[in-house]
């Protein structure tokens, strides 16, 4: 019970699920598991198959994108969610800074999280939406 409260602390921090009730959270917090990765740790590489979804309780990761770095991740970022809705390849590789408390969530339980907590599946869209609009800008002016 207390690793479950203490993942419902960490996800509020999660723009992602800023919107999400407490029985949205619990869904999720249950949808996952709880795995720790040691500092250099390598979460996610660039051009591997995603299978899972990570969110960030407590850590720092940095995020390299053909070997430059793009990012840096904290509590409540979520790495890999892209790859889980649409088959593609990992688009960059995330590597912890210091130890990192993820919760791990596969891509069947991600879906089903899709379908049952609409708070998620709209903030996902919006998130997705604000990275198309940015590298529009980026490329296109």
């Amino acid at each position: 019970m207390f690793e479950l409260k203490n993942s419902l602390k960490h996800l509020r921090y999660s723009p992602l699920f800023s919107s999400c009730s407490s029985k949205d959270l619990e869904r999720i917090a249950k949808a996952g598991d709880r795995v720790t990765m040691a500092k250099g740790a390598t979460m996610v590489k660039q051009g591997a198959p995603g299978k899972e979804a990570f969110i960030i309780l407590s850590g720092k990761a940095t995020v390299k994108r053909s070997g430059k770095k793009v990012a840096t991740l904290s509590t409540g970022s979520v790495v890999g969610e892209l790859s889980l809705l649409d088959h593609g390849p990992r688009t960059a590789t995330v590597v912890c800074d210091t130890e990192c408390q993820l919760l791990v969530i596969g891509r069947g339980n991600f879906l089903r999280l899709t379908d049952k907590v609409p708070a998620l599946t709209h903030k996902l869209l919006g998130s997705l939406s604000l990275r198309i609009r940015d590298l529009d800008r980026a490329y296109l002016g």
